[in-house]
C-alpha cells in the first residue's frame, strides 16, 4: 500500500523528483525520458504517467530546473535536451563530443545555468538560451557523476578522481582529490550541515562508500570514513566467500541528512552517517537497483529495479520487467537518537 510501482521499457539509468511538486522523471536505456505524477489517496500511493520524450540514444542523466518547469536530459547521442513541461517542447540546449553522463541545474543568486558532465572529459556550463557554453572546464578523465548544492559542485571521474568546484561568481575548480576508495566510483551526493554544503558521499563498485567532509583542516577527523555496504553476509566459519556488489547510487535525505545507497545486490539501505549505523535494509529484489532519489520533502524514495549489466550480457533476461518503485519513507530515515 505504501509503494507505487511504475513499469519502464528498459533499464532506468537515472531518476529525479521535481524540486517543487510530486512529479518524477526517469531516463532510460530505451532513449526515453518519462514523467509521472505521484499521488496519495489515503494510505495508497499511485503514480500516473504524464508524458514522455525521446532522444536518439540511451539517456544517462536527468535533472530539473529550480522552478520545476523544465527537465534536462543527457544522452549517449551526445546532446542535452530541455523538456518544457508546460508547452511539451523538447529542444537541444547543450552538446558534447561523447555521451553526456551528468546534468545538474545551478541556481546562483546572480546567475543560473545547466552543468553537464561528459565522457569527453569536460564539464560545461550553459545558459540554455545560447548555443555555446558559458564555460568549459577540461578534466583529465571522464565524468561519471556530479552533484550540486550551491555554492558547491562535486564531480567524480574515471580513475577515482574527485573535483570540488566553487560556483560563486563563476565556476572554478577549488580542489582535486583522490577518493578514499580503491575501485571505480559510481555516484556522488552532497550533504548539508546547518543548511550549508558540508561534505559529500561517494560510492564504488566494490561494496563500499566513503564520507568526505569539505573541511579537511581536522587531521584524522571522525567525520571522514569509509563503510562497507551491499555485500552478502559473512559465514562464521568463512566457509563461503563473501559476494561484493557495486553500489550504484547514493543520496542524502533532504531533511534529516541521513542517506540511502542502492546496489547490484538488488537492495537499498538507509544509513545514519553521524551515528555510523544502518537504519534499514531492504528485502532483496529480483533485479539490481540502478539509481535512486528522494523527493523535495523527503517523504518519497524512488529506486529503479532493472538490470545494470554487472554480470555481463549472459545474465540479461529480456523477459524480466523493469520497474521504478516509489516508497513512502515517513520515519525510516530519522537519525538515531543520541
Amino acid at each position: 500500500a505504501h509503494k507505487a510501482v511504475v513499469s519502464t521499457q528498459s533499464t532506468g539509468s537515472s531518476v529525479g523528483f521535481s524540486p517543487t511538486a510530486d512529479f518524477l522523471v526517469a531516463g532510460s536505456w530505451d532513449n526515453c525520458v518519462r514523467c509521472w505524477e505521484v499521488k496519495q489517496s489515503g494510505t495508497m500511493l499511485q503514480s500516473e504517467p504524464k508524458a514522455e520524450q525521446q532522444h536518439a540514444g540511451p539517456v544517462l542523466g536527468v535533472c530539473w530546473s529550480a522552478d520545476g518547469t523544465k527537465v534536462f536530459s543527457g544522452s549517449c547521442d551526445k546532446s542535452v535536451k530541455m523538456w518544457d513541461l508546460n508547452s511539451n517542447s523538447f529542444t537541444q540546449v547543450a552538446a558534447h563530443d561523447a555521451p553526456v553522463k551528468s546534468v545538474n541545474w545551478v541556481q546562483a543568486p546572480n546567475y543560473q545555468c545547466l552543468m553537464t558532465g561528459s565522457w569527453d572529459k569536460t564539464l560545461k556550463f550553459w545558459d540554455t538560451r545560447q548555443a555555446t557554453p558559458m564555460m568549459t572546464i577540461n578534466f583529465e578523465e571522464r565524468v561519471y557523476a556530479s552533484d550540486v548544492i550551491y555554492p558547491v559542485a562535486v564531480s567524480v571521474l574515471a580513475g577515482r578522481k574527485i573535483k570540488i568546484l566553487n560556483l560563486e561568481n563563476h565556476p572554478a575548480v577549488h580542489n582535486t582529490m583522490e577518493a578514499n576508495l580503491r575501485y571505480q566510483l559510481r555516484d556522488v551526493s552532497i550533504f548539508k550541515k546547518d543548511g550549508k554544503p558540508a561534505g559529500f558521499g561517494v560510492c564504488s563498485i566494490e561494496g563500499r562508500a566513503a564520507i568526505e567532509p569539505f573541511d579537511n583542516s581536522v587531521p584524522n577527523s571522525k567525520d571522514k570514513f569509509t563503510f562497507k555496504c551491499h555485500r552478502s553476509a559473512v559465514q562464521n566459519d568463512y566457509s563461503k566467500p563473501q559476494d561484493i556488489y557495486a553500489v550504484n547510487g547514493i543520496k542524502f535525505h533532504p531533511i534529516h541528512g541521513t542517506l540511502a545507497t542502492v546496489g547490484s545486490d538488488g537492495k537499498f539501505s538507509f544509513w545514519d552517517k553521524d551515528a555510523r549505523t544502518k537504519l534499514k535494509g531492504s528485502e532483496q529484489l529480483n533485479n539490481t537497483i540502478t539509481c535512486c532519489d528522494f523527493n523535495h520533502t523527503g517523504v518519497y524514495f524512488a529506486y529503479a529495479s532493472s538490470y545494470d549489466w554487472s554480470k555481463g550480457h549472459e545474465f540479461h533476461n529480456p523477459q524480466q520487467k523493469n520497474y521504478i518503485f516509489i516508497r513512502q519513507v515517513k520515519d525510516e530515515l530519522k537519525p538515531r537518537k543520541k
